[in-house]
């Protein structure tokens, strides 16, 4: 195999994805604090004193992609989401 096809392969394995951010949500109204969503996902998702989530502001991740939708799947009352980052958020910068 030649170095410039190595490389290419290299280059290729690493790219960015064009696909867009996904984040982790709780509709807060909704949510009646079962806990299942930090079961389920604790690499994102804390609960506070009372049971309720408190979620990571943080994009998730494709290994993490997977176990997040079986926790928005298992969320009794449907309070969690997964959605498109904002391209930008007001006020950060």
């Amino acid at each position: 195999m030649s170095a410039a096809l190595d490389s290419g392969r290299a280059a290729s394995l690493v790219a960015p994805s064009t696909s867009p951010e996904i984040v982790l949500t709780v509709d807060r109204i909704r949510c009646d604090g079962f806990g299942m969503c930090a079961e389920l996902l604790p690499e994102l998702v804390d609960l506070d004193d009372w049971g309720y989530p408190i979620i990571r502001a943080m994009a998730v991740t494709d290994d993490l992609l997977g176990h997040a939708r079986r926790a928005v799947e298992a969320c009794p009352v449907l309070a969690l989401r997964l959605r498109a980052a904002a391209a930008s958020m007001p006020g950060r910068g």
